[in-house]
């Protein structure tokens, strides 16, 4: 069994992640879970087909975000 003790993420190269123990951040797993939802294109697929029928005109985030949200949520 192989582990991840140090990587970077392909999507924006500033980002250090350090899995060694230290002070880690309860969300650290989140740019794992992110970094592979943009690999696989899933983020642009989605805002490409999933439409709410909500046409406020006070709305802040779209559709796609949200849902992204909630998947976020789920991890």
């Amino acid at each position: 069994m192989s582990s991840l003790d140090y990587t970077t993420l392909e999507s924006n190269k500033r980002f250090k992640l350090n899995f060694d123990g230290g002070d880690l951040s309860s969300d650290a797993g989140l740019l794992l879970i992110k970094e592979f939802i943009s690999k696989l294109h899933f983020d642009k697929l989605i805002s490409s087909i999933f439409h709410t029928n909500d046409f406020s005109s006070r709305r802040t985030h779209k559709d796609d975000a949200n849902l992204l949200q909630v998947i976020y949520q789920i991890f």
